[in-house]
C-alpha cells in the first residue's frame, strides 16, 4: 500500500472519528463538545489508528477470528501508547479507564478493546472498500494537494494545541502555588496560637502575677499577626479567584473536551477550574 493513501486513509478515518466523538458527546451531553484533541474536526488517535488496520491487517480480511484478534491487539497497543505518551509529555492523564474491570493503567481496558475490534472489522469489512473506491476516484494531484494543506493545517493545530496546554498547565501551577501558602499561613497561625497558649499556661504556673500584662502582649501581637496574615489570605484568595475566572476559549475547550482529564500535579486546581467551568456553563 502507498503512502499517498496511507496518508489519505488517516485524514479521512481521523475526521469520520472526530465525527464519532462529537455524535457520541452529542447524545450524552445533549450539546456539540469537541471531543478532539485538536482544536479542529479530526481525531489523530483514529486516523493512526484505522489507517494502521486497514494497512496491516487487510490480509486478514477473509480469517474474522484472526482479523478480531490482530485489530484487538493493535488498537489496545496504539491507545496505551497514546495515552501514556501523552501522560508523560504534558503531567495530564487525559481519558481514564481505572474504574472498568481489567484495565491496564487506566489507559486501555478489556471492555472498549474488544469494542475496537468489532468496529475495525466492520471498517475493514464493509467501510474501507467504500472509502478505499472513493478515494480510487480522486485524481493523485488533487489528493496530494489535500495531503499538503491538510497537513500543514494538522501542524499548526497541533502546535496551537500544545501551546495551550502549556499555558493552562501554568496557570494550575500558580493555583496550586497560592493554595500551598494559603495552606501554610494557615498553619502557621495555628502554631502561633499553640505556642501563646502553651507560654500563657507556663506563666501562669510561674508568675501568677504577670499572667494579666503578659496575656494583654500576647492578645496585641496576636492581633497584628492576624490582621497581617488576613491582609494576606484576601490577597491570596482574591488572585486565586481571578485565576479561575480568566479561562480562554482554549482552556474552556480542553477540559470539557475530556471530562475524566486528571492533572498528575495540580489535582485540586485543575478540580476547582473544572468545576467553575461547568457551574459557568450551565449559568449559560
Amino acid at each position: 500500500m502507498s503512502v499517498y493513501f496511507i496518508l489519505l486513509y488517516f485524514f479521512v478515518y481521523g475526521f469520520l472519528g472526530w465525527c464519532t466523538e462529537v455524535a457520541f458527546a452529542g447524545v450524552k451531553e445533549g450539546k456539540f463538545v469537541n471531543r478532539g484533541f485538536l482544536n479542529g474536526p479530526i481525531c489523530p488517535i483514529y486516523g493512526v489508528g484505522v489507517a494502521v488496520v486497514v494497512s496491516c491487517l487487510d490480509g486478514l480480511k477473509d480469517n474474522l477470528l484472526l482479523l478480531y484478534i490482530s485489530s484487538v491487539v493493535l488498537v489496545t497497543a496504539l491507545e496505551w501508547f497514546t495515552g501514556f505518551i501523552l501522560d508523560k509529555l504534558f503531567h495530564n492523564k487525559w481519558w481514564d479507564y481505572s474504574s472498568m474491570p481489567l484495565n491496564l493503567n487506566g489507559y486501555v481496558c478489556l471492555l472498549f478493546s474488544l469494542i475496537w475490534g468489532v468496529a475495525c472489522v466492520l471498517i475493514v469489512k464493509i467501510l474501507h472498500p467504500l472509502i478505499h473506491k472513493a478515494l480510487d476516484f480522486l485524481p493523485e494531484f488533487v489528493g496530494w494537494t489535500c495531503i499538503v494543506l491538510f497537513g500543514v493545517t494538522l501542524f499548526v493545530d497541533l502546535y496551537v494545541t500544545v501551546t495551550d496546554i502549556l499555558k493552562m498547565n501554568r496557570k494550575l501551577a500558580k493555583m496550586n502555588e497560592i493554595a500551598t501558602e494559603l495552606h501554610r499561613i494557615s498553619d502557621e497561625i495555628g502554631e502561633n496560637i499553640y505556642e501563646d497558649v502553651t507560654e500563657a499556661l507556663e506563666l501562669k504556673e510561674e508568675m501568677a502575677d504577670r499572667l494579666k500584662e503578659r496575656a494583654a502582649e500576647f492578645h496585641e501581637r496576636r492581633k497584628d499577626l492576624s490582621e497581617d496574615m488576613r491582609e494576606q489570605i484576601i490577597e491570596l484568595r482574591k488572585h486565586y479567584r481571578e485565576l479561575i475566572l480568566r479561562n480562554p476559549a482554549h482552556m474552556k475547550r480542553i477540559i470539557r473536551a475530556f471530562p475524566k482529564l486528571e492533572s498528575r500535579k495540580y489535582k485540586d486546581a485543575l478540580e476547582d477550574l473544572r468545576e467553575y467551568i461547568r457551574k459557568n456553563g450551565k449559568k449559560k
